[in-house]
């Protein structure tokens, strides 16, 4: 009985890693998590998707509720990268730190898409994955 139910849970877990590798090209918003640790996104527009839009909304218009999330919709605050690279690897207040989940690659990516949606436009200095590195 214990090696079937063994057998069970190990086929479940494997097709349900081979669904989370399957994504659209280009859009990776949907994609699961191949590893517990790590998220798998790799677009700014995949990983704000997947992670921040729960709580700074599909707009970045924010949300106030069990707490305040800012609005990154036309936010001056995100001027220069390293203020929102210092916030998605360190967090503050209800904002957790993404340090350990995304890489520098993908906290590059996220911060310049960020910066360069919701009616912000600061594409000079875009977030690079040096920089990143540097805020760790």
């Amino acid at each position: 009985m214990r090696v079937l139910i063994t057998l069970a849970a190990a086929l479940v877990l494997g097709s349900t890693t081979a669904s989370a590798q399957d994504t659209t090209a280009g859009d990776d918003s949907q994609a699961w998590f191949a590893s517990s640790s790590v998220l798998t996104q790799s677009t700014g527009k995949g990983i704000y998707d997947a992670v921040c839009t729960s709580c700074h909304m599909a707009d970045g218009a924010g949300a106030v509720g069990a707490g305040h999330y800012p609005a990154l919709a036309d936010n001056e605050m995100l001027e220069f990268a390293d203020y929102p690279i210092y916030m998605v690897v360190h967090g503050s207040g209800a904002m957790p730190p993404l340090g350990g989940v995304l890489n520098d690659e993908q906290i590059a990516q996220v911060v310049n898409y960020i910066r360069t949606h919701f009616g912000n436009d600061y594409q000079d200095e875009p977030a690079t994955a040096d920089m990143v590195a540097g805020a760790r």
